[in-house]
């Protein structure tokens, strides 16, 4: 399992296409940080909780797209065609897809850790600050549970047919349109803009308050968390019964 896992990881992470998505996805974080994330976000400092989980709102569609074009590397043609003979082979499918999925999520962890280490770079050129752990809070609650979601979901149209998952891709643009209820404030930001000026409000004398969110958007953000797992167990457990 741990070679056939490497195996994987080199074949889908160890090539210019991937190497094009996390420059890409460099040059759009850098963009982020030095046109909105330096102004700050509802007058917190740049390096507040409140603006860093501004900055990952804004990179969420490229991360959510990024893991979703990874995904779609098995939904190929001729990646299909390769499963007809991997299906053949002496290990169960479940384990295929299990190995496939945990590459797939190595990618998308190497997103994320570009994602936080470009802003963490630029924090230290611009403002010396480096007190990571206050941000810790606003990176776990932020991009891992939708990047899950995105995963869990893409790989189960995936298995209904391959072009879905292309159609998944364009979930971030209807959020970004659409106007968000506040449960679902961290997928567009608007929590990181709004809460910040509702909290000082109530204590003006406080410029940056402490983060916080509400009961209701760590409810949607683990409930995001579990549909995500849903999907992927339920693939992993319908290719073992149909092993």
């Amino acid at each position: 399992m741990i070679r056939l896992f490497l195996y994987e990881c080199r074949r889908l992470l160890w090539n210019r296409f991937f190497l094009g998505l996390g420059l890409l996805l460099l040059f759009c974080g850098w963009q982020v940080l030095n046109r909105a994330t330096i102004f700050g976000v509802a007058r917190t400092a740049p390096f507040s909780p409140w603006s860093f989980g501004d900055y990952l709102s804004r990179m969420l569609p490229f991360l959510w797209i990024g893991v979703l074009l990874l995904l779609s590397a098995y939904v190929t043609p001729q990646a299909r065609r390769t499963a007809v003979l991997t299906d053949a082979a002496p290990m169960p499918p479940w384990q295929y897809a299990a190995v496939r999925c945990a590459a797939v999520s190595a990618g998308a962890g190497l997103f994320l850790s570009c994602c936080l280490g470009e802003a963490a770079l630029f924090y230290q050129l611009c403002f010396g600050w480096h007190d990571w752990e206050t941000l810790l809070a606003p990176a776990l609650i932020t991009l891992p549970p939708p990047l899950i979601f995105a995963l869990g979901a893409g790989w189960r149209l995936s298995r209904i047919h391959p072009w879905l998952t292309y159609v998944w891709m364009a979930a971030p643009a209807v959020w970004t349109i659409v106007p968000l209820p506040e449960p679902l404030g961290l997928l567009d930001g608007s929590l990181f803009t709004s809460l910040p000026l509702a909290l000082a409000a109530l204590d003006p004398a406080v410029l940056d308050p402490a983060f916080s969110l509400p009961g209701s958007a760590w409810l949607s953000q683990g409930l995001m968390v579990i549909a995500g797992a849903g999907f992927l167990l339920a693939g992993s457990i319908r290719s073992l019964f149909s092993a």
